[in-house]
């Protein structure tokens, strides 16, 4: 039996959740006559999970767009900024620069975080976020966003000489991939 007022002191004790909603869907799969009815019941039950499965981080809205961007932005800036004072990220960066496998497993594990926090919100659900109907436009914005504003800021700041560019682009890449998880969770992360 379902809950469908307020108690009597006005308190919500009585109130339909969630689970009444469930159980409702249930007893009506139960009764319906025709298997498409009882078909559209399940995926109403479906879509009613997925709705009401509370998420830490936000759901993307569309396709990447201004604000997006600066979300990536200001989540790039606040995973960088310590790593661009931070003289650790040059010893580091001079060590993958002196052994080039390190350096593709950096490029690598940064991508791959970077992809894995983006589908834990469904970004490949978004076909409008799509360049060229494959490349999606959200992951190449982070990318983009996180690199550039490393290269820039690592430069500006003169915490590289690009007089030995292969050294200074380890640098700088070892920046980039932390700005680039800063900058996945800053779009991510709930709007309103």
């Amino acid at each position: 039996m379902s809950r469908t007022g307020e108690g009597s002191d006005g308190s919500d004790a009585d109130r339909p959740d969630f689970d009444d909603a469930l159980d409702e869907l249930e007893e009506l799969e139960e009764i319906v006559d025709s298997p498409e009815e009882r078909e559209q019941v399940r995926e109403t039950m479906r879509t009613l999970r997925r709705a009401g499965d509370p998420r830490l981080f936000g759901r993307l809205r569309s396709d990447f767009d201004i604000r997006d961007a600066g979300e990536a932005l200001v989540g790039s800036l606040i995973f960088g900024v310590p790593m661009l004072v931070e003289d650790g990220t040059l010893d580091v960066g001079r060590f993958i620069a002196a052994h080039p496998p390190y350096f593709l497993l950096t490029l690598t594990l940064g991508l791959v975080i970077v992809v894995g926090i983006l589908h834990a919100v469904g970004f490949e659900e978004v076909e409008s976020d799509l360049l060229f109907g494959v490349v999606p436009v959200r992951l190449v914005g982070i990318v983009v966003i996180s690199g550039g504003t490393a290269a820039l800021l690592m430069t500006a700041w003169g915490r590289v000489d690009w007089a030995g560019p292969w050294v200074a682009t380890c640098q700088t890449t070892v920046t980039a991939v932390v700005m680039a998880l800063g900058a996945a969770l800053g779009d991510i992360l709930p709007h309103e």
